[in-house]
């Protein structure tokens, strides 16, 4: 951790040392609102993703809007959590391993807990430990709806694990995971229809077919923020997942957005000041890699048209410069960055702004909980 703070409570703008992770309060908690009410009176429960921000402040707030809940993406990522007073969280992602389904059913002593499995030996290894400790967790089917990565294929070896679920006594079987990444950042919102569609057919011949056995399906929950409207309106879907819609990042902000989309606001940005000035239409900013992950593309520069981002190396990102360009040495300009999962993850806090005035300073205290 750096010797010294960014900020402080209080500070101008003007202020805040860089690099620096800037969250603007009000475009954050009308973002928050924004879906909170869009889901209101649906029957569609909300459960944000916590690995978008990884800030317990946040997740709190989530909640006390009217959140049931968090995701999280790893044991250790929801110990922080539960540390933190969060009570219902879904890992949503496979736990393997003794030490890492030993860690969860800890959990699942102090929080309600739920699990993802796409394997029978999944199933097994919870089954065994659960019933040894006599401690109840919540287990997920996951399908692969269409993204390629985790999930069972086959409705046949589905409805099986389910079964398997179903007889092991300290084991909850909630329902399906249907999450569909990719559909997401599909730019276009016919082809996010398109992908969505397909999603809820597979999982309502999934859960069908489950059904048959008298085993109850209670939830169906995935979804994102690029098309948690269409899941919202799917009459199949009970709980939604999205995580990035409380900042957005500019990989987003690229999809086109259809009639029923909600328009989130930028309230994500790193503060970057200019290093250097070499020649005339060029100028070295201090966020670089090591400030903004590029994996989704370069940051776009907010609410500036003399500048662009062009790339990054460790601790440099060059901008090309318009030949008008006002900017010189020592001055700053805010970055939406690409894609605002792992650009958080480089972070230790949040600089929390209202105006141009530090309002807070907030924890990612789950910052590299990787476990």
């Amino acid at each position: 951790m750096s010797p010294w703070k960014a900020a402080l409570p209080g500070d101008h703008l003007d202020q805040i040392d860089t690099p620096a992770l800037i969250l603007n309060l009000d475009a954050f908690e009308r973002n928050m609102q924004r879906l909170q009410a869009a889901l209101s009176g649906t029957g569609v429960r909300l459960r944000p993703h916590a690995k978008s921000h990884k800030c317990p402040d946040i997740a709190l707030r989530q909640i006390q809007v009217g959140a049931v809940g968090i995701c999280c993406q790893k044991v250790s990522e929801a110990a922080v959590f539960v540390e933190a007073g969060v009570q219902d969280i879904l890992i949503t992602n496979q736990v393997v391993g003794d030490k890492k389904v030993a860690h969860a059913l800890d959990l699942a002593k102090r929080a309600r807990i739920g699990i993802l499995v796409d394997h029978e030996d999944q199933v097994s290894a919870f089954a065994l430990s659960s019933n040894e400790r006599q401690i109840k967790i919540d287990v997920y089917i996951e399908i692969d709806v269409g993204m390629g990565r985790c999930g069972v294929a086959s409705t046949e070896r589905t409805v099986s694990i389910a079964r398997q679920i179903d007889q092991a006594p300290y084991l909850n079987f909630m329902g399906l995971q249907c999450y569909h990444g990719s559909a997401q950042h599909y730019r276009l919102p016919q082809e996010r229809q398109n992908a969505i569609t397909a999603v809820c057919e597979k999982a309502a011949a999934t859960k069908e077919a489950i059904e048959k056995l008298g085993i109850k399906v209670e939830r169906i929950t995935g979804a994102g923020t690029g098309s948690v409207m269409l899941e919202r309106d799917s009459k199949l879907f009970n709980e939604v997942q999205a995580g990035s819609y409380i900042f957005m990042d500019r990989d987003y902000a690229a999809n086109q957005r259809d009639t029923h989309d909600l328009p989130f606001e930028h309230a994500l940005f790193v503060k970057t000041a200019i290093l250097s000035h070499p020649i005339q239409g060029r100028a070295v900013v201090d966020a670089g890699l090591k400030a903004s992950s590029v994996d989704s593309g370069m940051p776009a520069i907010w609410q500036r048209t003399d500048a662009k981002y062009l790339k990054a190396s460790d601790e440099h990102g060059v901008l090309e410069l318009t030949a008008d360009s006002t900017l010189k040495l020592g001055d700053y300009v805010m970055l939406v960055p690409g894609h605002c999962d792992p650009t958080v993850n480089l972070y230790d806090e949040l600089i929390c702004v209202r105006g141009d005035r530090v309002e807070a300073v907030w924890p990612i205290s789950a910052r590299g909980a990787l476990l």
